[in-house]
């Protein structure tokens, strides 16, 4: 008898995964009040305690490791060594036990993939989380007259609303192009129109670069797509944002070639200039920052404006609006050096996967595919997060994590005797 794949079907714990990343990432109970009782603490604590009680030699703690995860634990132990010597010793705290559950969700995904189909189901399941939160954004909201542009949204604002998305479109395009059944497809490809629109509405031009940076990337990069294909793909997106885009939404895209005109340029709550104090935090606390999440506690007591307080101006205790200046702010120079080396050995396991021949438990053109279209979100989330505060944000940790399960079912552990026999597929 043929022996089944180890990967053939779904199995409890690869569903409560999926189901923390669409609570975490995708916010799905935030969505659907029916499914408050699965928030994520619910699911990720399932998720935990089926990971240890796993006997399969692929779910084993030490097929985790790798530079990518080094630099996110690193992160980690950062954040908590930045606690004590924090402005706000417990906003801080705070942010280390809310952190402290991203890296569970990181290590949940990392670890519970058997191989690639593995893979290929929870980015199934971060793009199915973009495209339903799309789909009630449009059922649920409407933009128009001086409200151009979405606001009062579920849990992520507008910006992070077009970031999100951005990132997930080119595991849309994947799915879309990809040898997948013709129901999957037209459904991926629902999705993506349904995406593209909710990207309009959020008026982003964060996103409207890391959108741009995205289409360059398929366009001259997804080499393991043929090329009709995704230029096809890529003009599909480009015609929904042209026929829905409104002219408020053009005129605020044609500022972004008008800096010197930008308040972002010009104000001092622009992003300009808050960028350039964060960077005199870093300059102030090089190793250990002013504290995980404590860059909007600078702002409002120890930057040069924080003095107006004192003749009754008030000051705007804000947010860095800068994923890498936040990073270095926060947790001085080593964090910034563990948050930037993250998406590095992340992108760098992507592009070592999808120059194989192929990956050891998939089919080489789909699993090059897919390393490629993880490639295109991550940076499309690098660009978005450039402009805005996630540092800690669940999606970015959530892509990082599907980076490293794919070099983690590419590379099985070959390590030692023992380890080679347990991957046998005579064992």
């Amino acid at each position: 008898m043929a022996r089944r794949a180890p990967d053939a079907a779904w199995d409890l714990l690869l569903i409560c995964v999926a189901a923390h990343v669409l609570g975490a990432v995708g916010r799905i109970h935030q969505l659907f009040p029916v499914l408050l009782p699965l928030k994520p603490v619910v699911t990720g604590l399932a998720a935990g305690a089926l990971y240890v009680l796993d006997p399969h030699a692929p779910r084993r703690l030490a097929a985790v490791r790798g530079p990518t995860t080094n630099c996110v634990l690193l992160l980690l132990l950062w954040i908590g060594l930045s606690v004590p010597g924090a402005l706000f010793p417990g906003l801080a705290f705070q942010e280390l036990i809310s952190f402290l559950k991203t890296v569970v969700m990181y290590l949940l995904i990392v670890g519970c993939v058997r191989a690639f189909r593995d893979v290929e189901r929870l980015a199934l399941t971060y793009f199915a989380a973009a495209a339903v939160y799309s789909l009630v954004v449009l059922a649920r909201f409407r933009v128009g007259g001086d409200a151009w542009r979405l606001a009062g949204l579920y849990y992520y604002d507008a910006n992070d609303l077009a970031t999100f998305v951005v990132s997930a479109l080119p595991l849309g395009l994947y799915f879309v192009a990809g040898q997948h059944r013709w129901s999957k497809r037209l459904a991926c490809a629902a999705g993506m129109i349904a995406i593209a629109v909710a990207f309009v509405w959020s008026g982003s031009r964060g996103g409207f670069l890391a959108l741009l940076a995205v289409a360059v990337f398929v366009v001259f990069r997804f080499t393991a797509i043929r090329r009709t294909t995704r230029i096809v793909g890529t003009a599909a997106v480009v015609v929904t944002v042209l026929a829905t885009a409104s002219d408020a939404y053009w005129t605020q895209m044609r500022t972004i070639l008008k800096p010197d005109e930008d308040y972002n340029r010009t104000e001092d709550a622009g992003r300009w200039k808050i960028w350039q104090r964060g960077i005199g935090y870093m300059k102030l606390h090089p190793i250990l920052g002013v504290g995980a999440q404590n860059f909007s506690v600078a702002e409002g007591t120890i930057s040069p404006l924080a003095k107006r307080q004192e003749m009754g101006i008030a000051v705007r205790w804000g947010a860095a609006h800068n994923s890498f200046v936040q990073a270095g702010a926060d947790l001085g120079i080593p964090g910034l050096l563990f948050f930037v080396g993250m998406l590095v050995a992340a992108f760098a396991a992507l592009t070592r996967v999808a120059r194989a021949s192929g990956v050891a438990t998939g089919p080489p053109d789909q699993s090059r595919q897919l390393a490629q279209a993880l490639m295109a979100s991550l940076i499309g989330w690098a660009v978005g997060a450039f402009f805005l505060s996630l540092a800690y944000a669940e999606m970015g940790y959530a892509l990082v994590g599907l980076a490293a399960a794919m070099h983690k079912v590419a590379t099985p552990r070959q390590s030692s005797p023992a380890g080679h026999r347990r991957s046998s597929p005579t064992r």
